[in-house]
């Protein structure tokens, strides 16, 4: 079991079924666009990390209460410009992170939108 399926698999049952969607959906958007080429998986500050030569390494960070941090670079446009893009129907918090609520759905689109913005925002 690698160290991100070690993370997900220590979680309360509903973080890791959120938290398995997001690895997939992480890889699906890198696959999705061949300019991203390969994705490497690994544990970055105790959390799972994914990253491509392309772009800038996403985390991922299960809360208390069942939230999960979508996390970028804090010093990359990233957030800013899906703050600009996404408005008020995400939560963010500061200049590194995504929110993800335990008991709101997954926003899809908007999810999708932040993954490739990072991992292509060296393209």
């Amino acid at each position: 079991m690698t160290g991100v399926a070690a993370y997900i698999a220590a979680q309360p049952s509903e973080t890791r079924a959120r938290l398995s969607q997001l690895r997939a959906l992480i890889h699906e958007v890198a696959q999705g666009d061949p300019r991203i080429g390969p994705l490497s998986e690994s544990l970055k500050w105790g959390q799972p990390s994914f990253a491509a030569a392309t772009g800038t390494p996403l985390r991922l960070e299960a809360r208390d209460g069942g939230g999960i941090a979508l996390l970028t670079h804090c010093q990359t446009s990233v957030i800013s410009e899906m703050r600009e893009a996404l408005g008020t129907n995400v939560r963010f918090e500061g200049n590194r992170a995504m929110l993800l609520d335990a008991s709101a759905p997954v926003p899809q689109d908007a999810l999708r939108l932040m993954i490739h913005r990072a991992l292509t925002y060296r393209l």
